[in-house]
């Protein structure tokens, strides 16, 4: 078929190119629990100004004209606004609560005495007051489309009154971890290896804005490979078999499948053997390579970049940071190092053999290392982590 012509390593640039460019998934309104983790389909606006009501940063009492003051029976509550304050007046007040209307400023509760039914203090005009709007206005912009809706994010739209928000439908991911060697428990030995990735790849993929829909170990045959890359699943990911191996039946089954390669092997190290195509039906296929490093390095080239697309993530060239020791280029292609993060400069890992697991456990992101290398104090582009 035309897309299984004799493959051309593709370059770490044009695969991530590649990645990102499918088409943005629909937009769903969904309701404030349920949008942690999306992309902002529509710019978050304030449906209010904040604070909406003058209140108080401190707790004492606010105070109406010079002292000193008659003090009013009754407190004023964070949820229960109380009367107007007449000249010369004060109330005690609590954090939080509304300033009455009358009130000039807040007098610390530290910086006043009651001495029977009089408050005395000094205090400044707007002291410890948080004025209407000083943090938005109600349509102000707080967020871009295209934004994760983190914790945060999530605060600020229900603090300006969103009950709901506008986002773009999440990814789900089906994944297919193949392999006859695996095990799910125990001891390896005899030839036999533990599953890691199917541990690590749910929490890659939510990392990332996804979700994992389905995951199943598929043994080393034909029919079988070709069932799960045929799950339904708006991605659909593997995990081995990517290679040209006696057992690696992958591009059988994408041929099967009438799947158009895009990329048939990217130029980086580890993870060479990763593949992007397109199924049939237009969805998009992940290949990783097994080797837990070498799975973990492609999920960062290509599945991060293409899960970003279709959550509508605002996307833009890489961070890059400042490498702690020359690191040497693997030319004509692309490492891919983890690294620990030092006051910002990167130094690497060790333990990063593409079975390794180990370094990645201590890492605070992956750098791409050019295909000449890179001096101590250069800068290089960092990958971050999903998580």
């Amino acid at each position: 078929m035309a897309g299984f012509r004799a493959p051309v390593t593709t370059s770490f640039d044009e695969a991530r190119a590649l990645a990102l460019g499918w088409a943005a998934l629909p937009t769903v309104t969904v309701p404030l629990a349920e949008a942690l983790g999306c992309v902002l389909a529509v710019p978050l606006a304030s449906r209010t100004d904040l604070p909406a009501f003058p209140t108080s940063a401190m707790d004492g009492w606010a105070v109406a004209g010079r002292g000193p003051w008659r003090l009013r029976p009754g407190r004023a509550l964070a949820g229960s606004p109380v009367d107007a304050l007449a000249d010369g007046e004060a109330v005690e007040i609590a954090t939080g609560a509304m300033v009455p209307d009358g009130a000039e400023a807040v007098l610390r509760r530290e910086d006043g005495a009651v001495d029977g039914a009089q408050l005395v203090g000094a205090v400044s005009p707007g002291s410890e007051v948080l004025p209407v709007a000083g943090e938005c206005k109600q349509g102000d912009e707080l967020l871009a489309a295209g934004s994760r809706v983190t914790p945060p994010v999530l605060g600020l739209a229900a603090a300006t009154g969103h009950d709901e928000l506008q986002v773009r439908r999440p990814p789900t991911v089906a994944v297919a971890v193949l392999g006859d060697e695996l095990l799910d428990r125990g001891l390896p030995g005899q030839g036999r290896v533990r599953d890691s990735l199917s541990l690590q790849l749910p929490g890659w993929v939510a990392g990332l804005g996804g979700r994992v829909v389905a995951s199943t170990r598929v043994p080393d045959e034909l029919p079988a490979t070709v069932a799960a890359l045929a799950t339904e699943a708006d991605v659909v990911v593997s995990t081995g078999g990517t290679a040209a191996g006696p057992v690696d039946h992958v591009h059988g089954a994408l041929r099967e499948l009438g799947a158009e390669l895009l990329a048939d092997g990217v130029a980086c190290r580890p993870g060479h053997p990763m593949v992007l195509a397109r199924l049939a039906d237009g969805r998009p296929y992940v290949g990783l390579p097994g080797n837990p490093l070498s799975a973990f390095v492609s999920v960062l080239t290509l599945l991060a970049p293409l899960l970003d697309a279709l959550s509508g993530k605002a996307s833009g060239a890489l961070p890059t940071v400042v490498v702690g020791e020359a690191l040497k280029g693997r030319d004509p292609d692309n490492r891919l190092v983890p690294v620990a993060l030092n006051d910002g400069v990167a130094v690497p890992a060790t333990h990063v053999g593409s079975m390794m697991l180990r370094g990645l456990a201590h890492a605070d992101g992956v750098v791409v290392v050019p295909p000449h290398g890179a001096a101590e104090g250069d800068r290089v582009r960092l990958l971050g982590l999903p998580w």
